[in-house]
């Protein structure tokens, strides 16, 4: 349920909108990976779901672009 929401949310956005989302999760998942390269995150599966979200954002994209 709570990833469908997700998606359905990335549908809406604009192509824009969806690079500036990109290029937020990329920056977020750098910042977890160095805190768990230095022992300082607590939360290891949230560099799992940030992948994931990279992924659903990346499909997205193709899609927009594959119907325009």
């Amino acid at each position: 349920m709570k990833t469908t929401k997700y998606v359905n949310d990335l549908r809406a956005k604009s192509t824009s909108e969806l690079a500036e989302e990109l290029v937020a999760a990329k920056k977020e998942l750098f910042n977890l990976r160095f805190q768990n390269a230095t022992n300082q995150l607590d939360n290891t599966s949230r560099i799992k779901e940030v992948r994931k979200n990279i992924a659903r954002i990346q499909t997205v994209l193709a899609a927009q672009e594959k119907e325009a």
